[in-house]
């Protein structure tokens, strides 16, 4: 068969990965797609009770936008706030279900490995012409192997957040801990169906991004349920001020309302903060011991459960016989690294970018989406939506197209989700965390038990994958839908550790 007859790999079915079969499809390409989960965008349905930062007009790829709308899809109202739930349910589903793609979908297929067919990373001749190698196993662990002219990895950060411990490295006892099950996953639905896990105990969340104070919220809520619920929270900073907010930056109300209703939990002693904390190490009897380093000398705090809110990274082991060419700081490709370091970047300052700057040493090959975007925690969903549009023109062989890489954003900026990336870079010497999504506007009355988050913090130091809990049916929800001034952060502007430092 020729290499051109063969389809090309789509691995990952998240908002991204759809997107990218729906240009190769209106491409007149061939996907074939590659879902870890038993369904569609299965990462999107264990954030499903998180109200995305951007609104409808931002979360469609236009490709998917003229496939639905084909097929008779009403398009929700441009200007709401979608939850992960609604997301899938309005849009991610319905795309997934459409002929052409639910035909090229295969569930539950994990890729374990990309290759070139007969050929290691060591060959080079005959290289570009020869298929690429895709190794899958199914939750059985049966193995199959597939063949591909090209390989578009959409395959997210969402499974590998980053470790506990100090200097990037997981900390002594962390794999016990986990397995004990004390602590737990990113983005727990406190006020929903995890409620039962958290009532009545001593739960410790670690991170200082958003994420982080929306979990931090929604405990504080579930605490006036259940006043035995107790709450700590450890960040590596000396301060929680780039939580809270303040200056220029708090020109958007709904952050600044989200950072005031945290510092007042914490100054009425409803959530105990410990500053300066690194954790050293983990020992797990019945409860948890975290083990930290502080300027004072050790800490012990002891605790029932742990919330993770410190980023993601990107899994690179399936990739080992590809030839990649990585930034050696956020391991994003070479070119865009310096583009997204979230030393000097935040989501409204990073360029649109395409095929060219996407591309590494192996011929046909693409990382896209959050994972393209490495350790950086700056990525917007309708970045992603723009690379998978140029890649796919790059692979029909329009040249011209693939080249011009076009953004339209807000004059606010908007951030959005592909779990794991958006406006929220770490404060000074915290890992790189990453964060995607934002809250819907609150309402006046600054309620600690309120359901709206906000805007996602520049400088905040964690893992942030969204907004507050949405404890009711949108008909009595407290959320409202925003006005454009409540969309992110300032396009243009200069953000980053360095910035917030001084440097």
């Amino acid at each position: 068969m020729n290499i051109s007859d063969l389809p090309v790999a789509v691995i990952g079915a998240g908002p991204v990965g759809l997107a990218a079969a729906a240009e190769l499809l209106e491409r007149g390409l061939t996907p074939i797609i590659f879902e870890a989960g038993p369904t569609p965008a299965a990462a999107v349905a264990s954030w499903g009770h998180i109200r995305l930062f951007s609104p409808w007009q931002y979360d469609v790829d236009p490709a998917a936008r003229r496939l639905l709308t084909a097929a008779g899809w009403q398009e929700p109202d441009a200007d709401t706030l979608p939850t992960g739930a609604e997301l899938q349910e309005g849009y991610l589903q319905p795309l997934a279900a459409l002929p052409a793609i639910a035909g090229a979908l295969h569930t539950s297929t994990r890729v374990v490995a990309v290759s070139r067919d007969g050929l290691d990373k060591t060959r080079t001749g005959g290289r570009e012409g020869t298929p690429f190698l895709i190794r899958t196993e199914d939750v059985r662990g049966t193995a199959a192997e597939y063949r591909a002219r090209a390989v578009i990895d959409a395959s997210g950060t969402w499974n590998t957040p980053n470790p506990l411990g100090q200097a990037g490295l997981p900390a002594p006892g962390e794999a016990e801990a986990l397995a004990a099950g004390l602590i737990t996953g990113p983005l727990p639905d406190v006020l929903g169906r995890d409620g039962a896990r958290f009532a009545g105990k001593h739960v410790l969340v670690v991170g200082a991004g958003h994420s982080a104070a929306n979990t931090l919220l929604a405990l504080a809520e579930l605490a006036e349920q259940e006043p035995g619920t107790r709450i700590s929270w450890a960040i590596r900073s000396a301060s929680a001020a780039g939580v809270y907010g303040g200056g220029d930056l708090d020109g958007l109300p709904a952050r600044g309302a989200l950072g005031s209703r945290l510092r007042n939990l914490v100054q009425e002693g409803r959530i105990e903060l410990h500053t300066s904390f690194t954790i050293t190490g983990f020992t797990t009897d019945g409860t948890l011991a975290v083990a930290g380093k502080t300027p004072a000398g050790e800490k012990l705090l002891e605790v029932d459960l742990l919330v993770p809110a410190t980023g993601f990274r990107p899994d690179l082991g399936m990739l080992r016989e590809i030839r990649l060419d990585l930034d050696p700081a956020v391991e994003a490709p070479r070119e865009l690294g310096p583009l997204i370091d979230p030393e000097f970047h935040s989501c409204g300052t990073v360029a649109p970018h395409g095929a060219t700057m996407l591309s590494h040493p192996e011929q046909d090959f693409y990382i896209v989406g959050m994972k393209s975007y490495g350790r950086a925690p700056t990525f917007l969903m309708a970045t992603g939506y723009e690379q998978v549009r140029s890649i796919a023109a790059a692979l029909a062989g329009d040249r011209e197209a693939a080249d011009d890489v076009q953004l339209v954003l807000p004059e606010t900026g908007v951030c959005s989700t592909d779990l794991g990336g958006s406006c929220d870079a770490p404060a000074g010497g915290g890992a790189a965390e990453a964060s995607c999504c934002g809250t819907a506007p609150p309402e006046p009355e600054p309620a600690p038990s309120s359901c709206c988050g906000a805007a996602p913090e520049p400088e905040s130091a964690s893992s942030s994958c969204c907004s507050a809990p949405e404890p009711e049916p949108a008909s009595s929800s407290c959320c409202s839908a925003p006005e454009p001034q409540f969309l992110g952060i300032p396009t243009g502007l200069a953000h980053g550790r360095s910035a917030e430092q001084g440097n």
